[in-house]
């Protein structure tokens, strides 16, 4: 009875240590080898573009004073620089480690670690945004005629309602 005790204890203690959470400078080394701070900034970058356009679209076709266009021009910037303030990396780390230490084992990090050095890895950190770049444009380009046949679709179900009375 006493060695099956034994078993029983060896046997939880290797699961516990099998599911450990990972260590805070695991969860550090796994940051910097995805890259994780360079593709904030990216993110940053992006935003500050997509304002840029939606403002350009917003006021397609109409005549702006120099002062309107100024604003149009300095707005996105200083909004992006709000997010960069308010979402740095350095203020926004802490946060990962909680959900990266939540989320993974220290087995599971290793595992990534591992596959993100490795050539595979690295290449997948490299080229991601530019896949994801052009996975925004390409849905964009959708976009268009997707909200077009939604328009139709809502004029439609608003024309049959109509008629039901």
């Amino acid at each position: 009875m006493r060695r099956l005790a034994t078993l029983i204890s060896l046997a939880a203690c290797l699961a516990t240590a099998q599911a450990a959470p990972p260590t805070d400078a695991s969860i550090d080394a796994l940051l910097a080898v995805t890259k994780t701070e360079r593709m904030l900034d990216a993110m940053y970058a992006n935003i500050e573009q997509m304002m840029r356009q939606g403002m350009q679209a917003a006021v397609q076709g109409q005549t702006l004073s120099d002062e309107q266009r100024r604003l149009l021009d300095t707005t996105p910037p200083r909004l992006a620089g709000v997010m960069r303030d308010e979402l740095s990396y350095a203020s926004i780390k802490p946060l990962y480690l909680q959900i990266y230490r939540e989320s993974f084992t220290q087995e599971e990090v290793d595992g990534l670690l591992a596959f993100y050095r490795s050539p595979a890895g690295a290449a997948l950190i490299e080229k991601m945004p530019v896949v994801m770049q052009k996975s925004v444009v390409a849905v964009q380009q959708r976009m268009g005629p997707l909200m077009e046949k939604l328009r139709q679709a809502m004029e439609a179900a608003v024309a049959e309602a109509k008629a039901a009375k």
